[in-house]
């Protein structure tokens, strides 16, 4: 790296948002928070620009990665949140992550690496099993398992030794193996597959219908159906009649394809009696198992801007 960027603030900062979206990525799967994780690279830059006298000159890239790595680390420390169940209805920081950033979290000038931003390591089932973790095994772990870093490196970003970076992913992958769904495999690319296109397009044809038959014959019998930040769980299909008994008691309803976390996701829309425009009310993400919807995550509308989604749609012409 050209030595006058370490006293050129323009020009590192310039070399430093090249990298944002990434490190972005790798915040978030960290922290769990799609807000949180832009609080963690603002702080990276931050410490990356006073501390600069200290970089040796190799893997601009990876020295950032190294501090964003333990500013998330002093975040955890911070909150002291933990869970034990690896549920989203125990994760209220939880938040979706829009596609189309991860699209564009490719580093600079190198070629993308697909792990980085694979549908395995950027799931909300990866996110809440990763919550599980103690902090440091949650690094080692993305650290080696995601970003594939060396034992070494991994254990100079945690200060620790090679044996202890090393006895912490152990322990990680077990903790993770023992929360993760078993039916991974049928999730693992990147890219929709034709039977998701069709089941999200089933669940939006039966939510702006409200028809509860049909939304429960696409959906698995043991379904799970979480609302973070709210510490709501509704296990089973047959809870779908009473969710769905109140959707239509609200008003009508638009549902708009998106897809968030490398999932299918529905962005919905709610015209309340009297009301002249659909308004930006929740996100469901899904997670499909053979053919049904396993898991749908419902989120708030908070990040609608992030998923390039509009707070409001006009209705159609001569809708009551």
């Amino acid at each position: 790296m050209d030595d006058t960027l370490l006293v050129d603030e323009p020009a590192f900062t310039a070399l430093a948002e090249r990298h944002r979206r990434e490190l972005h990525v790798h915040c978030y799967r960290m922290l769990a928070s799609f807000d949180e994780a832009e609080d963690a690279v603002q702080e990276t830059f931050l410490k990356a620009w006073r501390g600069r006298s200290g970089f040796d000159g190799a893997q601009f890239r990876a020295w950032l990665y190294r501090i964003a790595t333990n500013v998330c680390l002093d975040m955890l420390r911070r909150s002291s949140r933990r869970t034990a169940g690896g549920s989203p209805a125990e994760l209220p920081w939880l938040q979706p992550y829009p596609d189309p950033l991860l699209d564009a979290a490719a580093p600079g000038d190198e070629e993308p690496e697909a792990v980085a931003i694979s549908r395995e390591t950027i799931s909300l089932a990866f996110l809440a099993a990763l919550q599980v973790l103690p902090p440091r095994q949650r690094a080692a772990l993305i650290a080696r398992d995601v970003l594939g870093w060396p034992a070494s490196e991994t254990a100079a970003a945690l200060g620790t030794s090679v044996a202890a970076a090393n006895s912490a992913l152990q322990r990680a992958r077990a903790t993770m193996q023992s929360h993760l769904p078993g039916r991974r495999a049928e999730w693992s690319a990147g890219e929709p597959s034709t039977a998701e296109r069709e089941l999200l397009g089933q669940f939006i044809a039966a939510h702006e219908r409200l028809d509860a038959e049909a939304a429960v014959a696409i959906a698995a019998r043991d379904l799970r159906i979480t609302m973070p930040p709210l510490p709501y769980r509704f296990d089973g299909s047959e809870q779908i009649r009473p969710l769905m008994a109140d959707a239509a008691a609200m008003g009508a309803w638009r549902l708009v394809p998106v897809r968030a976390n490398r999932m299918p996701a529905a962005a919905s829309y709610l015209r309340r009696p009297g009301d002249g425009q659909f308004r930006a009310f929740k996100l469901d993400v899904l997670r499909a198992e053979a053919g049904l919807i396993a898991e749908i995550t419902t989120f708030g509308p908070d990040l609608f801007p992030a998923f390039g989604l509009a707070q409001c749609l006009p209705c159609a012409s001569g809708a009551p």
